[in-house]
């Protein structure tokens, strides 16, 4: 999910917590509380800060081993051990349990979406990404901020947020529902596919599909339960090439590959040499897609500039690579 529903996610759990009476026991401990869920919410994507080294690299370890088994247990333990220093007349246990409680939710919720996590590494070390729920999904988001809302002008706050978490529980058992419908139609037409991968959009009855058979790879989206197709590609894997092993080598287009499962590539010849570039096909937006791989090499193969990211226009793609030529 997004920044802003990972806080209040926090905060609804922060007030669900006040149901624990060992947390409702005094204001120090109801606040060690609040102040350990709101850190524990947002500790797994604590990884962000990657973004400042670059691009491949975030990519590559965004939601990995920060939202791993081991930090299921490590962040709630920092944190506890964290507000302990500064509060030390804390029940450690019942802190911890609710900090490693909103830890675990942000990995699960994380799952769901299109872009997934590493959540069960290292003893399921693939992504896991159901392509269920939008990172930013308006009802979940909007259910916290009434619920915030009811316990600002006097509702007692454990009653209101367990109401509002059924809520949410109904809604994402409802999204599962709908998705497995899309899944099932595009198995029915493509029976002989080995991947089928669905996104949501802002809109409940519409979905971004990209289908892989072993001939072919469809893209496609479900509006109201009715299938368009866009494009149609034959699949093969990508070739050995002189040119493309060259560009293989570069970090940017290796973290996209160690992403995207659902891709095409272009190569071109140019005034420099040669242009190298992967298009991720799940997030195809307006006849686009904004989620790119590309790399520029000279005639003799050598790698001049790179860049993995989501662009949206032609003039952004020039900025990033004129960046990444200075850099």
């Amino acid at each position: 999910m997004d920044t802003g529903t990972h806080v209040v996610m926090g905060i609804a759990i922060g007030g669900l917590a006040t149901l624990d009476p060992v947390v409702a026991s005094s204001p120090e401990m109801t606040q060690a509380a609040m102040v350990g869920v709101l850190i524990g919410s947002q500790a797994p994507d604590f990884d962000t800060v990657l973004k400042l080294r670059n691009n491949a690299t975030y990519i590559r370890n965004h939601r990995g081993v920060t939202h791993s088994i081991p930090f299921w247990f490590i962040w709630p333990t920092l944190i506890t051990l964290f507000l302990y220093l500064l509060m030390p007349n804390l029940n450690l246990f019942h802190l911890w349990t609710w900090t490693f409680f909103a830890v675990f939710i942000h990995v699960f919720v994380d799952i769901f979406n299109a872009y997934g996590t590493k959540a069960f590494s290292p003893i399921f070390p693939k992504w896991l990404a159901l392509g269920v729920i939008n990172i930013f999904d308006p009802f979940i988001f909007i259910a916290h901020i009434i619920a915030i809302t009811f316990w600002r002008i006097g509702f007692e706050p454990g009653p209101t947020f367990l109401i509002m978490f059924v809520i949410i529980t109904i809604y994402y058992f409802w999204r599962i529902s709908a998705q497995r419908k899309v899944y099932n139609k595009m198995r029915s037409l493509h029976p002989d596919a080995t991947h089928i991968f669905t996104s949501p959009t802002f809109k409940w009855s519409s979905w971004h599909i990209v289908v892989r058979t072993k001939e072919m790879m469809y893209v496609a989206a479900s509006r109201k339960g009715t299938i368009t197709y866009f494009e149609s590609y034959p699949f093969e894997p990508i070739p050995d090439d002189t040119v493309i092993n060259a560009a293989r080598k570069d970090k940017n287009l290796a973290a996209f590959l160690s992403f995207s499962p659902a891709y095409r590539w272009t190569t071109s010849i140019e005034s420099h040499g040669y242009s190298v570039k992967f298009i991720d096909l799940r997030y195809r937006s307006k006849g686009y897609y904004p989620f790119v791989a590309i790399v520029r090499l000279d005639e003799d193969l050598n790698i001049l500039n790179s860049y993995t990211g989501w662009i949206y226009n032609t003039e952004t793609l020039k900025r990033k690579i004129e960046v990444a030529t200075n850099e």
